[in-house]
């Protein structure tokens, strides 16, 4: 992992490391910088955190630093690497080849939106010292496609939830919160959502907005939502760890994201039971419906984003409908049980083939 900061990657690679079946699994932690509000949950679990820090690829330091994991890979028997973002990707895959490491599982939970060339070119480098590459929906799939990985090579494992963390909120006969989790990064768009709330604020008094996320763009955000006359409306709310509370006691959760691997903060809203109003890209196509658990709207178009909420603020029963099979669809189709068991049957599967081969080579030899 890169760090520990609260995040969707963070999120979901914290539960896979503390949930793993401990009798079958031995887990090492290596990062780049051991820092991060999450890092005390890893260390709960994690047999060791260990730090490998670099200071960008272009220098000799980070060669070091990979043929320092690679020692310490085989010094300490390790058996599976798994790459969590493109910075992992681009470091601990090679070092794991280089190791001799028998299973090496890179990862796309992301479409790029904020990656150079040179940083795709080192990443699509990287895979070829896969075994396999980790896909969580079928838009980050097309991605590796469309970056020439043989689909053979790509593995879907959607990302999970606890459900038991997320109560359904209780039906209130009106539309009056509407709430967004993300970090606040380029690609998340909030300006749309600022731009739709603007255009809805004079015709509903009692309507107020939820921003919940940390990021660089927050004072540029605000700024944003005082020039618009928000200020009195719109909560910045940063940071927070009683996000599903939060959900719990909104209407409608909105994400105006130009693009989006997986989202976590609509799998967790649908959880919650609301209706999720989104932009029509990446894996939002597969994982909400339109007109059913959702309404999909084109990207950065104020316009249709509020007109898209419009229709929930005037038909509170229809966004009621719409949370009660959000939450449905979440419960079957999603939970961390599933994403864990299909993270170790990859391990598992993987540790199997190195065997057979092993088996293979040996008769061979006629040992």
């Amino acid at each position: 992992m890169t760090r520990f900061a609260p995040g969707g990657t963070e999120r979901q690679m914290t539960e896979l490391v503390r949930r793993l079946d401990p009798r079958r699994f031995k887990v090492h932690v290596a990062c780049f910088e051991r820092v991060g509000a999450w890092l005390p949950r890893v260390e709960e679990r994690a047999a060791s955190v260990v730090e490998f820090p670099i200071d960008g690829f272009g220098k000799p330091s980070t060669l070091v630093q990979i043929l320092a994991f690679a020692r310490w890979c085989r010094r300490e028997h390790i058996a599976v690497v798994q790459t969590c973002d493109l910075y992992a990707n681009i470091f601990g895959l090679p070092g794991a080849a280089l190791a001799g490491v028998p299973v090496r599982i890179g990862s796309r939970r992301e479409l790029n939106p904020d990656k150079s060339s040179g940083q795709i070119r080192l990443q699509r480098l990287a895979y070829r010292a896969a075994t396999k590459v980790v896909a969580n929906s079928g838009a980050a799939r097309q991605i590796l496609q469309d970056e020439g990985l043989g689909t053979e090579s790509i593995v879907i494992i959607p990302n999970g939830i606890d459900p038991a963390a997320f109560t359904a909120r209780k039906a209130s006969g009106a539309v009056n919160t509407i709430i967004t989790v993300a970090n606040l990064r380029p690609e998340k768009n909030h300006e749309t959502l600022l731009a739709a709330a603007a255009t809805l604020v004079g015709d509903y008094p009692a309507l107020r907005f939820q921003i919940v996320g940390a990021g660089p763009r927050r004072p540029e955000l605000e700024a944003l939502a005082r020039a618009r006359g928000l200020s009195s409306r719109v909560d910045f709310l940063g940071h927070r760890e009683d996000v599903p509370a939060l959900l719990a006691g909104a209407d409608v959760f909105v994400l105006p994201s130009r693009s989006e691997a997986f989202p976590n903060g609509a799998i967790e809203a649908m959880a919650s039971g609301l209706p999720v109003v989104a932009c029509a890209v990446g894996g939002l196509l597969d994982l909400i419906e339109s007109g059913r658990t959702g309404v999909l709207v084109p990207p950065s178009d104020p316009e249709s984003l509020a007109l898209a909420l419009r229709s929930l603020l005037d038909n509170p029963a229809r966004a009621e409908a719409m949370g009660r099979a959000a939450r449905a669809d979440v419960l079957q189709r999603y939970s961390f049980d599933r994403m864990i068991a299909a993270f170790e049957e990859l391990y598992l599967s993987g540790l199997h083939q190195r065997d057979a081969a092993r088996g293979r080579q040996a008769q061979a030899a006629g040992i």
